[in-house]
């Protein structure tokens, strides 16, 4: 039998000791602590980001694409000898451009009185389909107008031009 000799010492265990060695988690204090810590930090991440200052720029990028791409397309219909009549020369005019579905008197009488571009999609020679602007909800029309500026014909978009058709 091993007898401990008076020179060997023995651990002393408290109390605090053995509370410490009873607790394996972390308390509700230090959890909240930590939760509150990471709702700040992804707080400050999202006001930096700003995701929907991003979005309406997206959006904004996606319509001057799109006002280009018809304009150009327009500029080609043109060039090849087509006569397009009846665009008027005041911005604030501007009429609507028609979805390539919306053709004809469907499309240039009432209650719509907008301006028939399906010419440009037919075959896809100018055009694979009339750019839609991504906030339009109306079935008629793409979002977009068309006005002329002495020979050139211009298209704006009312989102990005507050006197555009007007």
């Amino acid at each position: 039998m091993n007898q401990v000799g008076k020179n060997a010492k023995m651990p002393l265990i408290t109390s605090d000791t053995l509370d410490r060695m009873k607790r394996n988690g972390f308390t509700l204090m230090e959890l909240l602590l930590v939760l509150g810590i990471l709702a700040i930090l992804s707080t400050m991440v999202l006001i930096a980001i700003n995701p929907t200052k991003q979005l309406n720029d997206a959006r904004g990028v996606s319509r001057n694409v799109s006002t280009r791409e018809l304009e150009n397309a327009i500029s080609q219909y043109i060039i090849d000898g087509n006569i397009l009549t009846g665009i008027p020369t005041i911005k604030a005019n501007a009429l609507d451009i028609c979805r390539e579905t919306v053709t004809g008197t469907d499309c240039t009488d009432a209650p719509v009185s907008g301006f028939d571009f399906s010419a440009l999609t037919t075959n896809g020679q100018y055009l694979v389909g009339l750019p839609v602007d991504p906030n339009e909800i109306d079935p008629n029309v793409t979002g977009y107008k068309v006005y002329k500026v002495g020979s050139f014909i211009k298209v704006c978009s009312p989102d990005l031009d507050v006197d555009c058709g007007s």
